[in-house]
């Protein structure tokens, strides 16, 4: 035997470092702590074992493979030789220490490496140690200044990289809701559902160095419409065969399963799309939070308009238009660099997984930079048109009146203002709303929004420009007529609705007014789930500065349809007063949503990791009416995993209290959801904060 192969070098074994790397790497959180997960543009350790001590002529190479057939030429497989020295602008591996048959290895990824899933091997001569089961998940990095996700502030980091619970805003302008959502983007398969989206998007290794390409393509996997990517899309109100929108606590659940069946999960709407995005983008290590955006425009014409047909009685119709105005849409925003666009355009991106209109042949919206939402600059990639009418559409009402027995629409008002308001998110290192409309648009009537929104109208399709007019301010009504809705302050699900439609007289003139009131039950997308009544009314204004009409509805009039759709509902009422004498018409609408009875958290504010503890839900059924087939969803990470628990229906003034033995698994503050879902209330949140220690 020649003395070269007597002394080749062998391999014996590899050890990761994880404990080390990971706290370097802010990864130490992650489930999948059997792997090393590191972010790129920064160095991490490897501690080789040799079958003897390394010599200077001995060749070491490093290798890292991604999919089936690794080659060179495409970059998925990177050779690393230890005595090649270093380079920043490529992967590179440097011997830091040897003692006895052991060798401390430093390895550099570049800050614009691509993310995925990479098997380690480690060739010496002819020999190859291929341990199989030896993964690097390189991962982006907002600590690297040189990497595109670069996010300079430490508390911002925290919040949206690597904080795990948060908030997903719900409810109307009026009313706005906080929900409890768990992102959970450090739960067990949920990177690894990440790396299986990844290789889903076909993107090619070289690409997936891109930030703007990946969460693209990650907002169209998201959604089932194309690739059969994570959730199903359902706003018809029935969910057999499936989870309701409103049951989700969290994202970890829903891409756990995806990960285990590799089928859509039934269903979702959009905070559900939102929570899933934001919990695949911080999982990635992109900087992202969930966006509410309320009164919402759907914009199908590239007019940035949104046109609203109400009948005769002043009840919406739905199929004149594709138009819509969503109560609340939540999205995402994504920190990153733009070198794809001209200067100025780095920060947040809006992104959105909510298949509603397709963009380069599939259901996918973004990164958009709220930048040029901002100024009007709606030639800029991607989506940017779309993004634009959604906050800045105006909104123009139409009543169809029957003329010589044809359907005739005829313009009631223009509103510019009404679009857009509370954009809103979870604000940075607290349990609090923050308004974030001031990143999406100028104050509204300004100077600057008008001119953004005038820029906007230049880069519309040719065949739109006619209706996207600047709109003047309509004049002040010659009549000096205001209308008013007045309710009770709070709505209990099961009570009748009691409104008040107030027409005050100001200019103490005699007007002969017809008016007409609509109270109808809707989606949160604006869908008409019902009519629950209408008066129609000619009033006279002489010597009256104040009239009053009644419009009241039974509880039964609404609690058959509020049962049976599966979604929450709300209250639309809508005004039109014309006035004979001048012509002049008036309009106004009103936004009500039902209240319920709170449910209770109770458990201890501290315990001690992997030991047991109890804790309680509460529920005093409050209301006038039963709630059928109640169900308990609770989920605490690092706790334990969603569960649901049958409650059957709770009578009007019975209590329910149900208890859960927990065991955690992970120490620090952690945070448990509960949500009480039935057929007539479709959800009641509550959280509750627990200190685990060691």
């Amino acid at each position: 035997m020649s003395q070269t192969a007597a002394s080749s070098l062998k391999t014996l074994g590899v050890d990761l470092l994880q404990k080390q790397n990971a706290r370097l790497h802010h990864t130490e959180e992650y489930h999948e702590n059997t792997s090393l997960i590191v972010r790129r543009g920064q160095v991490f350790q490897l501690k080789l074992t040799f079958d003897r001590e390394l010599k200077d002529n001995d060749k070491v190479v490093v290798q890292l493979s991604v999919g089936e057939k690794p080659m060179e030429s495409n970059e998925t497989l990177l050779s690393m030789d230890l005595r090649s020295g270093q380079d920043s602008q490529c992967w590179c591996a440097n011997i830091s220490n040897t003692s006895g048959k052991e060798c401390l290895v430093a390895v550099t990824s570049p800050a614009d490496a691509a993310v995925g899933k990479y098997f380690l091997s480690v060739k010496t001569g002819l020999h190859i140690y291929n341990p199989g089961n030896k993964v690097v998940y390189v991962l982006f990095n907002p600590w690297c200044e040189a990497d595109t996700v670069f996010m300079p502030n430490d508390t911002e980091r925290l919040e949206y990289v690597l904080s795990d619970t948060g908030y997903i805003y719900v409810g109307s302008v009026q009313n706005i809701v906080g929900r409890p959502w768990n992102f959970g983007q450090f739960e067990e398969d949920v990177l690894d559902s990440c790396m299986y989206l990844l290789d889903k998007s076909k993107l090619k290794q070289k690409v997936r160095k891109d930030s703007v390409t990946v969460s693209r393509a990650m907002s169209a996997l998201v959604n089932s419409n194309d690739e059969s990517g994570v959730l199903w899309g359902n706003w018809s109100g029935t969910y057999t065969g499936g989870t309701s929108p409103v049951a989700w606590t969290g994202s970890a659940p829903i891409l756990q399963k995806y990960y285990k069946t590799k089928k859509p999960i039934r269903f979702g709407q959009c905070w559900v799309f939102s929570g899933v995005l934001t919990t695949v983008m911080r999982c990635l290590g992109i900087p992202a939070r969930s966006v509410t955006n309320f009164a919402s425009a759907h914009d199908t014409e590239e007019n940035l308009k949104v046109d609203i047909y109400m009948n005769e009685k002043g009840e919406k119709l739905d199929d004149m238009t594709s138009d819509s105005v969503w109560n609340f849409h939540v999205w995402n925003d994504v920190w990153m660099k733009r070198p794809d666009l001209p200067q100025g355009f780095d920060g947040w991106q809006a992104l959105d997984a909510t298949p509603q209109e397709i963009s380069q042949g599939v259901y996918q919206c973004g990164p958009c930079p709220l930048k040029a939402i901002r100024s009007g600059e709606v030639y800029l990639l991607y989506d940017s048109k779309f993004v634009f009418a959604e906050v800045n559409a105006d909104r123009v009402f139409w009543q169809v009146k029957n003329v010589n027995g044809k359907h005739k629409p005829v313009k009631l008002r223009e509103e510019t203002k009404a679009i857009g308001k509370s954009i809103s998110t979870k604000a940075v290192g607290k349990n609090t709303r923050e308004d974030i409309t001031a990143q999406y648009k100028f104050p509204e009537g300004s100077p600057e929004e008008r001119k953004a929104v005038e820029k906007a109208c230049t880069y519309l399709s040719s065949s739109n420009l006619a209706v996207c007019e600047s709109t003047t301010p309509l004049p002040p009504l010659k009549a000096g007529i205001q209308l008013d809705v007045e309710s009770e302050k709070v709505l209990w699900l099961g009570n009748p609705i009691n409104l008040n439609i107030i027409v005050q007289n100001s200019s103490a003139g005699a007007w002969t007014i017809n008016l007409v009131a609509s109270c109808q039950l809707q989606s949160y997308t604006g869908k008409v789930e019902a009519n629950l009544g209408s008066i129609k009314q000619t009033v006279q204004t002489e010597g009256k500065p104040v009239i009053q009409l009644p419009l009241n509805i039974a509880a039964d009039a609404y609690m058959k349809t509020v049962t049976s759709v599966e979604d929450e509902l709300l209250i639309k009422v809508n005004i039109i007063a014309e006035i004979q004498e001048t012509n002049e018409k008036l309009t106004d609408e009103l936004t009500l949503t039902f209240q319920y009875p709170p449910l209770k958290v109770e458990m201890p504010e501290t315990a001690k990791i992997n030991e047991d503890f109890t804790c309680s839900f509460i529920f005093k059924n409050t209301l006038s009416v039963p709630l059928e087939k109640c169900k308990l969803h609770v989920e605490g990470l690092g706790i334990f995993k969603m569960e649901t628990i049958d409650q059957g229906d709770i009578m009007p003034g019975r209590i329910i209290k149900s208890q859960i033995i927990c065991a955690p698994n992970k120490t620090g503050e952690k945070k448990l959801v509960a949500k009480l879902t039935s057929n007539q209330v479709k959800g009641i949140s509550e959280e509750k904060m627990i200190t685990i220690t060691a």
